[in-house]
């Protein structure tokens, strides 16, 4: 028996230290997997940052929404703004006289029928005086010729005496209904005329709804038939006109999405969609006409503005933020997404922004298109301006924060 004691113990002994280590290691692990994962949740934390709305409003950040853009397969060209003939119109008067009063300027809103305009005359006295006096002539001529009448048919009264009045009496109707007619133009009831409400002034008013585009009178200034007052542009009616190759035309089809910017105010995009490609040629510039809708905002937009657009010509969508939303840091891109974390709640006087990294795609007409590096939700709310802020502030927060 005492032979087998030994091994046994000494078995004994190499389970005890074997379990004795196994002990140890699993402890060690354990420590070093929670040690992982803490030094894992503070990396993560070096992604958040919490900003006050009294911070964001000072250096202007703004949020949006991922959108959905044709950023690649385009054709870029250029192009105008036009607004159709049958969508303007110019004010004019429809009698000469001087501008009495002028109640629009540049830029206002006005309906059709509205008055943008008095013009007065003295001659549009003597018409109104004409009128009502010719009331009693006509009476007086319908006496003389009925008097004509019995005397020709008498056989006492010469014929031509009752052509003659005959001639009268149609002169003056005819007169009466030209005064009538021109009374009503000048924006006055010819009934309801008389000699203690003449008027020496008349109304213009606006022939469409629209805006302003231009004022060409001033008050004291003559104007007739021929002088226009203002103009009145219907900017709703906007059409993009393009100009395009000859090459590229087998390209456009109706119905084709194009994103354009303003030459002049290149940060802001708006859509328009083909509706008629031209049949004619200009051989000055080599180009055909593209003729499109402009559609959604048109704000800001006027007749005659010109544009730099992209024609989509396929239909592959990628997601899009504007350019100033992406920030390079460390040759990484980034962007910035509102956090909705139940475990860091924020009241209305904040917001928590999470860091995001992405990979960078095309860039067209001030947006980029991107993937991101996790899932993004549904409608979160993306910094699109003053992104670079939130970055260093988080980067700031990153350089104090231990290990």
């Amino acid at each position: 028996m005492k032979k087998y004691i030994k091994p046994i113990a000494f078995t004994f002994g190499l389970l005890t230290v074997s379990f004795g280590f196994m002990a140890c290691g699993s402890n060690n692990e354990k420590a070093i997997e929670e040690q992982q994962q803490e030094e894992a949740h503070d990396h993560d934390e070096e992604n958040f940052v919490t900003l006050t709305q009294e911070q964001m409003k000072t250096v202007g950040i703004e949020l949006g929404e991922i959108e959905q853009k044709q950023l690649t397969g385009n054709m870029r060209t250029t192009g105008i703004l036009r607004v159709p003939n049958n969508h303007k119109a110019v004010a004019t008067s429809l009698f000469g006289g001087a501008i009495r009063t002028l109640q629009v300027e540049i830029g206002d809103k006005v309906n059709k029928g509205q008055v943008i305009a008095t013009i007065s005359n003295p001659q549009f006295i003597a018409y109104q005086e004409e009128y009502i006096s010719i009331n009693s002539r006509i009476e007086l001529a319908e006496l003389e010729l009925n008097r004509q009448t019995t005397l020709y048919e008498g056989e006492v009264g010469a014929k031509k005496n009752l052509q003659s009045a005959q001639t009268e009496l149609s002169t003056l109707k005819t007169r009466k209904a030209s005064l009538q007619n021109q009374i009503q133009m000048m924006g006055i009831n010819p009934n309801s005329l008389s000699n203690s409400n003449l008027k020496n002034s008349l109304v213009v008013t606006s022939p469409i709804s629209g805006t302003v585009s231009a004022v060409f009178a001033k008050i004291g200034s003559y104007v007739d038939v021929t002088s226009p007052i203002i103009e009145v542009v219907e900017n709703s009616a906007l059409h993009l006109d393009l100009q395009v190759f000859e090459k590229d035309l087998p390209m456009i089809e109706e119905g084709q999405k194009i994103d354009f910017v303003l030459t002049n105010i290149p940060n802001k995009t708006y859509e328009a969609k083909v509706y008629n490609i031209g049949s004619s040629f200009n051989d000055n510039s080599k180009t055909i006409a593209i003729h499109s809708e402009v559609i959604g905002d048109k704000t800001g937009l006027i007749d005659g503005m010109h544009v730099t657009a992209m024609v989509n010509l396929k239909g592959e969508l990628t997601p899009a933020l504007p350019t100033d939303a992406i920030v390079n840091a460390d040759a990484k891109y980034y962007i910035f997404m509102v956090a909705t974390d139940e475990d860091h709640p924020t009241d209305e006087n904040s917001l928590r922004f999470e860091k995001i990294e992405i990979i960078k795609g095309n860039t067209e007409l001030g947006y980029t298109g991107f993937i991101p590096h996790k899932e993004i939700p549904e409608n979160a709310k993306i910094v699109t301006k003053g992104a670079f802020f939130v970055n260093a502030q988080i980067e700031n927060d990153g350089d104090g924060h231990e290990h």
